[in-house]
């Protein structure tokens, strides 16, 4: 029977994106057949999946004959809500609409990605709106994981930050000194992968995940070193994160006053396959147009 359903396609949602699209990859390495979801299967990045291998269908979290269609017959489910930013009301409609799906297909495990410590009532609006989606998984007749994510690497690169990095400065919203647990969306996605194609290992576990613990100016000086220019940290108060975004700066509000815990040495001892990229790696592996 493990072998029947070790040839069925696991569903990745999200798969044009960063987390998505790392998990799609990682299955796809282990060997795994993918079927990739996807609102836009012409786009290039849905190209790029199929050329790897995967099989691209259409899927749309707010149609539910699409959800059912996309999920026949797939053994798991990699499942993530609506990015950061989005209406919470949206997002949480839509999760839930998948996970009832992936329930309803026959799903035999389904792994959703959520944040870091989103199940401490953290008072942050966009945490909340994924704990609320993970009390649903719950509740329904499907094992499940849910990995909880901490800061992306990849918002260090980002359009908002490069454009400062261009003028030598990485800002945050964060006192000096203080360290934030950090990943790459590459090691979500190994992680992830592993949780899907070992389901006996961490079904019904929630676990908040980081590849290691980076202070600002740490992340300034491995921008600096892997770009060639010279990046200098700024504290951002939060009365500016303010003005861009409530939930933002109830984020780095909530960074400041209680700080994110994730189990880092933890991980690292007891799951080196996932290949935990430092900040330094990850920086230097991109192409920085400073």
């Amino acid at each position: 029977m493990t072998q029947i359903i070790d040839q069925l396609p696991v569903a990745v949602t999200g798969a044009t994106g960063a987390q998505g699209g790392a998990t799609a990859r990682a299955l796809l390495r282990l060997g795994r057949p993918v079927r990739a979801l996807t609102r836009d299967p012409a786009s290039p990045a849905a190209a790029e999946l199929r050329a790897l291998g995967a099989d691209v269908v259409r899927a749309d979290f707010d149609d539910q004959d699409s959800l059912a269609a996309a999920l026949a017959g797939t053994a798991a489910l990699f499942a993530m809500s609506t990015p950061f930013g989005s209406d919470l009301s949206a997002e949480v409609r839509q999760g839930i609409a998948l996970l009832d799906a992936a329930a309803a297909a026959g799903v035999r495990h389904t792994v959703f990605t959520s944040a870091a410590n989103a199940d401490r009532s953290t008072g942050i609006p966009h945490f909340e709106s994924k704990w609320r989606i993970e009390r649903h998984l719950a509740t329904l007749d499907m094992p499940w994981t849910v990995i909880g994510p901490g800061a992306f690497m990849e918002n260090y690169a980002n359009g908002w930050t490069t454009r400062s990095l261009r003028e030598g400065v990485f800002p945050l919203p964060m006192p000096p000194g203080r360290p934030l647990p950090v990943i790459a969306a590459r090691d979500i996605g190994a992680f992830a992968a592993l949780a899907l194609t070992r389901p006996a290992e961490f079904a019904g576990r929630r676990i908040d995940i980081a590849s290691q613990w980076r202070t600002p100016e740490q992340i300034a000086a491995a921008i600096s070193a892997a770009s060639g220019r010279q990046i200098r940290f700024q504290e951002v108060p939060l009365a500016v994160a303010e003005t861009y975004s409530d939930d933002l700066a109830a984020m780095f509000r909530y960074f400041q006053e209680t700080g994110l815990d994730v189990d880092i040495d933890g991980l690292h001892r007891d799951l080196p396959g996932v290949g935990w990229h430092t900040l330094e790696k990850w920086a230097a592996d991109r192409a920085w147009d400073l």
